[in-house]
């Protein structure tokens, strides 16, 4: 299936958000191998910067950050579970994951667990050689945080690659601002079986990203080899972009800096003294 590119050039796609109209640049392909996807994939990283060549904890030049799954310990992939807090303690990015399900998993190198979560004719890695799943849900929400610390951050773009979406309308990528508001929903494109999909959005107009939640199919992973039903799609996921995330301003700075912006445009005087 042939990738389809959505740049920012002429043929961006402004996507207006359901709930606050906010405008955000999408990014997304499909295709049967890695090949298909990667030069959306490139498109998406050179819009965010950063280059190409990562240094500690999946830092490009300060204005992205990545995580492909492969640096995960065995300690912590299938079948351990890996903690929601790994890519923001053990690997400090500034995401933190969390699921209605049991916990997440990520894949096992060859020589451990059954590898591509026991579902080597459903699955394949854009980045070898590991996956990342929740476990007993199909829900994961990544919320952002200075990385490396517990202070609340956003971010302006995120990307996924999902593994295996061959029905449309059941994977999705939603986000949130700050205040929870939905800002952004997007259907990522379906497949074929083993299928590899692109979906990420740039929030160019200064729209803050607090939560991003992904739905992956309908069908759940409980453990490797096993499934919560055998007739529901089931989907799983590789490499997250996005851009290095921000600290949220506290209330007290934003109250000082509306201030400000009212003093500069003449809405606040000084009170002339009563006669």
């Amino acid at each position: 299936m042939n990738a389809i590119y959505k740049s920012a050039g002429a043929v961006a796609a402004l996507l207006l958000a359901p709930s606050a109209g906010a405008a955000l640049m999408t990014y997304e392909a499909v295709g049967a191998d890695p090949t298909a996807i990667t030069t959306t994939r490139d498109a998406f990283r050179a819009a965010v910067g950063g280059g190409n060549v990562a240094v500690a904890n999946g830092s490009f030049g300060g204005l992205r950050r990545e995580i492909n799954w492969d640096g995960v310990p065995d300690t912590f992939a299938d079948p351990n579970l890996l903690p929601g807090n790994f890519f923001n303690a053990n690997s400090p990015r500034g995401a933190e994951f969390s699921t209605p399900g049991t916990g997440f998993l990520v894949s096992a190198n060859a020589g451990g667990a059954p590898v591509l979560f026991g579902f080597p004719n459903d699955f394949q890695a854009f980045s070898a050689q590991r996956l990342f799943t929740a476990v007993n849900s199909n829900i994961t929400d990544v919320t952002f945080f200075v990385p490396g610390t517990a202070i609340a951050a956003t971010t302006s773009a995120f990307a996924a690659i999902f593994v295996d979406v061959e029905v449309a309308g059941l994977t999705k990528m939603e986000f949130f601002d700050p205040s929870n508001s939905l800002i952004f929903s997007r259907n990522v494109l379906a497949g074929a079986n083993q299928g590899l999909s692109f979906l990420g959005a740039i929030a160019d107009a200064g729209e803050k990203i607090a939560r991003v939640r992904l739905t992956s199919g309908l069908n759940t992973i409980t453990a490797n080899g096993a499934l919560g039903n055998a007739s529901d799609d089931v989907v799983v996921m590789d490499d997250f972009l996005y851009a290095e995330p921000t600290a949220v301003p506290e209330p007290s700075s934003l109250v000082l800096a509306g201030l400000g912006l009212l003093c500069s445009l003449g809405w606040i005087r000084r009170r002339r003294p009563e006669a």
